[in-house]
């Protein structure tokens, strides 16, 4: 006979069931991410939380993250959580695939995305990091004008992608293909942020924007990929489109289709950039709000680089700027939450998941778990001394996810955003405008509602 409790009863001793005018004024309140801090404080580690029809898992303890990631990964995949995503702007790329076909994608794909993997685009890291370093030299720096520091990222780490991606070089096209792709991300964020939502058919001015954005980036991957084609395989430029194009599935020897090179395509430029560049943007606050990093931080860098650009060697003799880099993954995970979908029933602490329940992993709480991480909120690059993080719990961070459905591009955001941190960090102080205080909230991804402005003055 099956004891477990079940989470459709109301048995369940950490329910939550907020009236909508509760929900309502805690998130005007809060700030949606502020609100369901207060929820997982107030009710606990694993939450069942109804909202009028929406019902939910919001799951915290670093053991339930292992849970539904990793030992009972079987039960959970990226099904109707992701199916707005799937359907209007990733396809079913790498990213949103689920079963078998996700198992064919990842396998064909994770060997370009190892540590070792992603070192072939260091140059690029390298040559795109000295190009903002010039505009910063030029006209930024010691102007007192502050500039909003997520665009400035957006701009480096979307240069870097399309190089990677698709070798583009033209900085016209740079601009128009990632305004254009960051137009349909923002207009899906605030598309599901939405109490009530309005069909895709409807012609709004959102909709509208979507809609001729997403047709002129399919255009222009469908055409990057017949002129590659019209040209011999031996002039075709090394970068990932070119290895999705022609690597071969093992099981079957088919190579990729054309449909799902663009949606990959998408999927790179789209989770590959922005990620990143929030990362960036928070480490640029984070040692401005920590003089005492900062000044560590800049002492390793000025010993180890002096007036160079880094190797990868150099890399290596920079643990504290990697420890910081890793710090601010904890307190200012660009991907909040996550989504994972029970496909199958499964029992989770002694209560009974349904088919078909929605999961949270709040990565976000997860970092700031007080049984896990001393002074939470404290900014201290030392909790990832080697001795301290192989001590802590397997799952008590995990801002890419974790399990084998971590980010397939976590090794490269780790490298570029280490280059990025000790290129710019050697050269340069990013101060928040004077009087400005960020308010953090969920934008789809982890953002600021009153943006990021900062100074750049020279070291």
């Amino acid at each position: 006979m099956n004891t477990a409790l079940s989470i459709d009863t109301p048995r369940t001793l950490n329910e939550y069931a907020p009236s909508a005018l509760e929900t309502i004024n805690g998130v005007r309140r809060e700030g949606f991410l502020g609100w369901l801090m207060k929820i997982w404080r107030e009710h606990g580690d694993l939450v069942h939380l109804r909202m009028g029809a929406r019902s939910l898992l919001l799951v915290t303890h670093p053991d339930h993250v292992g849970h539904i990631n990793v030992t009972h990964r079987e039960s959970y995949d990226k099904a109707e959580s992701y199916d707005s995503i799937r359907e209007l702007l990733l396809g079913n790329g790498i990213v949103t695939a689920t079963g078998e076909d996700w198992r064919r994608q990842r396998k064909l794909m994770a060997p370009y995305f190892t540590p070792r993997g992603v070192e072939k685009f260091f140059p690029i890291f390298l040559s795109d990091t000295q190009r903002l370093i010039e505009h910063w030299r030029s006209n930024l720096q010691g102007s007192g004008r502050p500039v909003e520091m997520l665009d400035e990222m957006m701009q480096v780490t979307a240069s870097v992608i399309l190089h990677s991606v698709f070798s583009t070089d033209s900085d016209e096209t740079l601009l128009r293909i990632k305004n254009l792709i960051e137009t349909m991300v923002s207009h899906i964020s605030n598309m599901q942020m939405r109490p009530v939502q309005v069909p895709q058919w409807v012609p709004t001015p959102g909709n509208l924007r979507f809609r001729r954005a997403r047709k002129l980036v399919t255009a222009y991957i469908h055409e990057l990929i017949a002129r590659r084609r019209a040209l011999p395989t031996e002039q075709w430029p090394d970068d990932l489109l070119t290895k999705m194009m022609t690597t071969r599935d093992e099981e079957t020897g088919t190579l990729m289709a054309e449909q799902l090179l663009l949606d990959n395509g998408i999927t790179l430029f789209a989770a590959g950039h922005e990620t990143t560049a929030r990362t960036l943007s928070f480490l640029w606050y984070a040692l401005s709000q920590n003089p005492e990093v900062e000044r560590r931080m800049h002492a390793e860098l000025d010993a180890v680089l002096g007036d160079a650009p880094p190797t990868i060697d150099d890399l290596k003799k920079l643990p504290y700027t990697l420890q910081v880099v890793k710090e601010v993954l904890r307190l200012y995970p660009a991907a909040p939450m996550y989504a994972r979908d029970a496909i199958a029933e499964d029992e989770l602490d002694g209560f009974r998941i349904p088919a078909g329940t929605r999961t949270i992993v709040f990565a976000y709480a997860t970092h700031r778990h007080p049984e896990f991480w001393d002074e939470p909120e404290r900014f201290d690059p030392d909790r990832w001394l080697p001795e301290r993080e192989s001590a802590r719990h397997a799952y008590a961070y995990h801002p890419f996810a974790t399990g084998p459905r971590i980010c397939l591009g976590n090794s490269f955001s780790l490298l570029e955003t280490h280059v990025m941190a000790a290129m710019l960090a050697r050269r340069f102080k990013l101060r928040l405008k004077p009087g400005h205080v960020p308010r953090f909230d969920l934008l789809g991804t982890l953002g600021s509602r009153n943006g990021l402005p900062m100074l750049i003055e020279a070291r």
